[in-house]
Formats: structure tokens, C-alpha cells, sequence
């Protein structure tokens, strides 16, 4: 089974595709849904805060994502993960005073769940099987960075905050 979403920002500001198709699973019937434990997560970017709670709450134990809050920033003009993360969760070192700009965002691995980012997946295979998913994964991007392009256009004339 698959359950497939986009971003619907433009409908509802909290619909990011993670927490839309979250929303879209559990509105299948329980008895034809499986268990969350069996299921991969998978987005296109690494979850912002908003997400990780979403598939947090949810049940999901991982998730796997394509692009990283580096990638969102500086690729598609999505800066917002990296600044809502260090702004409301990163909490300064008691013994410094600050908070060290080595830090991860969050635990990719915790008692909820273990992230996975795909492109350092495939950075550790062998050379074989690292090229061609290289390949793959530049034709991806690339048709992404398109769509995207064409997304981020309009999205500011449609009323979303954060846009």
C-alpha cells in the first residue's frame, strides 16, 4: 500500500506533504491500514519541526528523506526548517552560555524513531551501486529543482506565511 501527498500549503499552512499524507493514512479504514511499524516513511525533505511531531505522534519508528535542511535551504529556498529548529529548540550549553553551531538539530536516532538520509545511504555503498544511485539521484534532483522553481514563484502571492 502506498499513500502518496504533496504539499498543500496553499490550502492550510500545516499541511506540509509529511503531515497531509499522515493525515490521508489515518483516514483509511483501520481494518485496511497496516500497523505503522510496518510502514517506510518516506519525504522528499528532511522533516521540519512540524513533521518530526507529525510522524512522532503518529507512530512511525523511521522515516527517510532526500533532500536535508542544507539542501531545503540552500537549494530551494526553503530556509525556515533550519531557523525554527535553532530558534525554538536549541537551548544553550548551560556551562558556555551558548549554543555550539556544531549541534545537530535534532536526534536523527531516539526512542521514537531513527531517520535515514538517503544521500548519505548511498554515499556508503560500494562504487557500483553508489554511481548509478548517484545518477539517479542527480536526474531526481534536478526534475525537483524544476518543480520547485516553479512552486516558490507563486507561492508568495498565495497568503501562506512563512513564504
Amino acid at each position: 500500500m502506498v499513500v502518496a501527498e504533496t504539499n498543500n500549503e496553499i490550502e492550510n499552512p500545516l499541511w506540509h506533504g509529511e503531515m497531509h499524507a499522515i493525515k490521508r493514512f489515518f483516514e483509511l479504514p483501520a481494518d485496511q491500514r497496516p500497523d505503522v511499524k510496518d510502514c517506510l516513511f518516506l519525504a522528499t525533505h528532511e522533516p521540519c519541526s512540524l513533521c518530526l511531531s507529525g510522524i512522532t505522534r503518529s507512530g512511525f519508528d523511521n522515516f527517510y528523506f532526500l533532500f536535508s535542511h542544507e539542501d531545503s535551504r540552500d537549494s530551494f529556498a526553503i530556509p525556515y526548517d533550519i531557523q525554527i529548529l535553532k530558534a525554538v529548540y536549541a537551548t544553550p550549553d548551560p556551562e558556555i552560555g551558548t549554543v555550539s553551531p556544531d549541534r545537530p538539530l535534532y536526534n536523527a536516532t531516539n526512542q521514537y524513531w531513527t531517520s535515514h538520509n538517503i544521500a548519505r545511504m548511498i554515499a556508503g555503498l560500494d562504487r557500483d551501486h553508489r554511481e548509478t544511485l548517484l545518477a539517479r539521484f542527480d536526474d531526481v534532483n534536478a526534475l525537483y529543482a524544476d518543480l520547485s522553481a516553479e512552486y516558490q514563484k507563486d507561492k508568495g502571492n498565495k497568503g501562506i506565511p512563512l513564504a
